[in-house]
């Protein structure tokens, strides 16, 4: 695809959304692995989801800054860098991950090449889209982290039983540099971004806008319930094939793909619902329906499988029905001279949920019994108390001015 190309909003849309899917080949490589990297460095539940959650760690880390520098150069370049340190973390991972500190270590810098593709490529986009389209591809755009992570669970599930783990982390990588390439080549550069306030301006600014904090609330909620599910999920459905053996749950991998997929409609139908019947109300009805379903499978462990599965996936998909809700709320929402400074906080602050999902989940599992059906129960119960959070801080918005974002 050549650069002018890419001005076309839909093919704009496409290509970065292709290149979105690439960069996280080996977003699933530590949560599809857990039963193996447990067995094979002897982990408790706790440290199993310490690994899973530095990532996460290490995202939080990098993102206030390198979002916030979209507001003065452009994002584009900042895509690449991160795109770049992902490739190297995965390559790191395969050459020299042998033990819990090193694969620690590896895995947090991936989340720092994250911090790097997922939230300035949003900023790319809506930078080199027109502002009647930019809420739907958003909701596009955070709708394709779901397939990203998707197609990372199923390719994982296909080849783990046929290649070691560190040959998977290699491959992994190569998905990054095809991210790098698309990106490289297919979106010309920008201008740089009109003089703004300095950057503690415009810090302050965002910090003092209720509205904006309210949402970055409710995407804490939102990602401590999403990653604890997905950081567990692998693990949650091979201990109970090894409890209950049952087709639906030969291949884990699977189920936890299908269950990422549903992100997909999920997210973008949760983005039209709010649209049509009001951000605030949607956000208000969905929020405490994925709360009760966590309790619903919390309370379903030790089931059939039969009846266990279905439910889990349909939990999957009420989890996601307020994700692209919340992120086109904060951008539409918010003055464009700092929406890059809103969205470093928002991811910031949301991706903090994504490092305390799996902890949580994981001190829940040691403490109620990892080989039991209180254990797991516990852990679910941790990821409704997440949503419960979300769901607190974004009923704040209701009682605020409709014209906070922009003071």
């Amino acid at each position: 695809m050549n650069a002018a190309a890419a001005h076309s909003p839909t093919r704009l849309v496409t290509l970065f959304c292709v290149s979105e899917a690439a960069s996280m080949a080996g977003f699933a490589l530590v949560p599809s692995l857990l039963p193996q990297l447990s067995e094979q460095w002897s982990l408790s539940a706790t440290e199993a989801g310490w690994l899973g959650g530095i990532f996460f760690l290490g995202y939080i880390l990098a993102v206030p800054l390198l979002v916030g520098w979209t507001d003065r150069i452009d994002a584009r370049r900042i895509y690449l860098a991160g795109a770049a340190l992902s490739g190297a973390a995965l390559a790191g991972f395969a050459s020299f991950a042998d033990s819990l500190a090193a694969a620690m270590f590896w895995w947090w810098l991936a989340g720092l090449g994250l911090a790097g593709t997922y939230m300035p490529g949003l900023k790319a986009l809506t930078d080199r889209l027109p502002v009647a389209v930019q809420a739907r591809g958003t909701a596009f755009y955070t709708a394709t982290f779901g397939v990203g992570a998707g197609l990372s669970y199923l390719w994982i599930e296909l080849l783990r039983g046929l290649l070691p783990w560190p040959a998977l982390f290699a491959a992994a990588a190569g998905g990054t540099a095809l991210s790098l390439a698309l990106v490289w080549r297919g979106v010309s550069p920008g201008q740089r971004p009109a003089p703004v306030a300095v950057a503690h301006r415009r810090w302050r600014s965002v910090l003092r806008d209720r509205r904006i904090l309210a949402f970055c609330g409710g995407y804490f909620g939102h990602n401590w319930e999403l990653f604890g599910f997905r950081g567990w999920l692998v693990a949650y459905l091979t201990w109970t094939h090894a409890s209950s053996a049952h087709p639906w749950t030969s291949m884990p991998g699977l189920i936890a793909a299908l269950a990422t997929f549903l992100a997909v409609p999920a997210s973008i139908l949760g983005n039209e619902g709010a649209q049509r019947w009001g951000r605030s109300r949607w956000l208000n009805g969905v929020m405490p329906l994925s709360c009760a379903l966590a309790l619903v499978v919390a309370f379903s462990s030790g089931q059939s499988s039969r009846l266990l599965v279905p439910l889990v996936l349909v939990y999957a998909l009420s989890m996601n029905l307020d994700s692209a809700a919340l992120t086109a709320g904060l951008l539409t929402e918010t003055a464009p001279e700092i929406r890059g400074t809103a969205l470093a906080l928002y991811s910031s602050i949301g991706f903090a949920g994504g490092f305390f999902g799996p902890v949580a989940f994981g001190v829940a599992l040691d403490a109620f019994g990892r080989a039991s059906d209180a254990g797991w129960a516990a852990g679910f119960v941790t990821l409704a108390c997440g949503v419960a959070f979300g769901r607190w801080a974004i009923g704040k918005i209701g009682t605020m001015p409709a014209t906070a974002s922009h003071q």
